[in-house]
């Protein structure tokens, strides 16, 4: 199954004819999608094997507050409503490939540009690795030859069969494979929330026997919320909506719809993802309830598949994981890419060349490579937290671009010196921490342990916003935008 959904990969080079040496083509599919492949495209951007292998995973090893992803799925799509269907005006208007081409002509500065995009770049090699993390998984359960030398030969073939579709076909391999990749989901799901449950003597028995498992671990969880982890769950759930449209993989999707209408329409109809996660996450305490035990817990889903379904069906629900980390890391990789095409090396390149197109496509191989040394040398005690520690960078980057898109009240070198402190400070406290995506401060004498990102953007508006009068202070001219009120309209 996975080797058909590759070959599909390959094929879709030749749908809808184009040359594929033209960077709009290859990494935006023409900006041609209509509202169902917008739909299949985007759900499966966003919709990953954090959704089938992290979430699940983090519920089985802390409890409810590993939930805080499925308000994520509420929050986020009334911001890309407003927007990004308003970027993708101006993105159309001016061809706009990335959100760092709108930084540089909205605040004509090139230092913030290549901030913007390097950031960007970066933020998604923890969101890869995450997807490898999910193959891993799947290869670790099926044992023999995919578990040898802990499953490096085959996360390798993976990759390779990843970086070549996405090389070739560019963004129209990931779109054609989306279609395959959510519907293997949602039967996988669909069955899974049917079947497991019962086979548990139904969700009472499961809640019920969670809670007592919970309550005899050394480090005790909860099916519940308790009040202490209140702030650490907003927190994670407002900053990962703030970071999830920021990622360069969904502005991407978003930039290859044909018109502003459909984008407005998708962020209308992608809220049925948020139930499909929703039941995913109560897959954890089925694993609980089963009694399964094991020291990875990205490897909990494949191995209750492995235990509730036949070998057959596991088999679809394995490939259905795959697949589902398959789609998202070649669209993470292609973003990449035009972020260091279009905005690293435009000074040595000229714009909208096949030469830029070759470098975009080199570079796809690169973030690959990358994003699977990630998981063998970053070190997180939960999957789910290599798009946690991506999105306290990513996040760092909304001043310039969300601000931005209304307001050119900041300075651009104070928009960079509040990045600079931000990341800053985000890099420091997730060490601190041991590469958790949690800090604790102590404010007034009361603990407050919340998602690093918001504590690095809190920072990041400060420094920028006080940089920024005191530019205005010294009269300092501001730098020339580009942009003009009809881009906008």
């Amino acid at each position: 199954m996975v080797a058909g959904v590759t070959a599909i990969g390959f094929v879709a080079a030749r749908w809808r004819q184009a040359n594929l040496a033209n960077l709009e083509q290859w990494a935006l599919g023409g900006r041609g999608f209509g509202t169902i492949v917008s739909w299949f495209l985007i759900g499966g951007d966003c919709y990953t094997a954090y959704t089938f292998i992290a979430v699940p995973a983090l519920v089985y090893g802390v409890g409810a507050l590993g939930f805080f992803a499925v308000p994520v799925s509420t929050l986020v799509y009334p911001i890309v409503f407003v927007v990004l269907s308003r970027f993708y005006g101006v993105a159309r208007r001016r061809g706009y490939v990335t959100m760092a081409d709108f930084v540089r002509d909205r605040f004509g500065d090139r230092t913030l540009e290549i901030a913007v995009a390097l950031t960007g770049v970066v933020a998604l090699m923890p969101y890869i690795a995450l997807q490898l993390v999910g193959m891993k998984a799947v290869f670790l359960q099926l044992g023999g030859a995919f578990e040898t030398a802990g499953g490096l030969p085959a996360l390798t073939i993976a990759f390779v069969l990843l970086a070549g579709y996405t090389y070739t076909s560019g963004l129209r391999g990931p779109a054609m494979i989306a279609f395959v990749k959510d519907t293997l989901i949602y039967v996988t799901v669909i069955a899974a929330i049917v079947i497991i449950p019962a086979k548990l003597g139904g969700w009472q028995h499961v809640f019920a026997s969670t809670a007592r498992t919970f309550s005899a671990r050394p480090h005790p969880a909860s099916i519940l919320l308790t009040p202490q982890q209140s702030f650490t769950f907003a927190t994670r759930a407002l900053g990962s909506a703030l970071a999830l449209f920021l990622y360069p993989n969904l502005i991407t999707g978003v930039l290859a719809a044909s018109s502003r209408n459909v984008v407005r329409r998708n962020a209308a109809l992608l809220p049925a993802y948020g139930l499909l996660l929703g039941l995913l996450a109560l897959l954890g305490y089925c694993a609980v309830a089963a009694g399964i035990a094991t020291t990875d817990t990205s490897r909990v889903m494949p191995q209750l598949f492995g235990r509730f379904f036949p070998g057959w069906f596991a088999g679809v629900g394995d490939a259905a994981v795959v697949v589902g980390a398959l789609v998202p890391a070649s669209i993470m990789c292609i973003s990449a890419a035009n972020l260091f095409a279009s905005n690293v090396c435009c000074e040595f390149t000229p714009k909208r060349t096949p030469l830029e197109t070759k470098i975009a496509k080199s570079f796809t191989l690169g973030m690959c490579v990358f994003g699977l040394l990630a998981i063998y040398f970053v070190p997180v005690a939960y999957a789910i937290d290599f798009q946690l520690l991506g999105g306290c960078l990513i996040l760092q980057t909304l001043p310039a671009f969300v601000v931005g898109l209304w307001s050119r009240w900041f300075y651009a070198r104070a928009l960079l010196l509040g990045w600079a402190c931000g990341i800053a400070a985000s890099c420091a406290m997730a060490y601190a921490s041991h590469f958790s995506p949690d800090y604790t401060l102590t404010l007034f004498g009361t603990k407050l342990t919340g998602f690093i990102a918001l504590y690095g953007l809190a920072i990041n508006l400060t420094v920028a916003a006080a940089a920024t009068l005191a530019l205005r202070a010294l009269r300092t001219e501001c730098g020339l935008d580009s942009t003009v009120a009809a881009d906008y309209a």
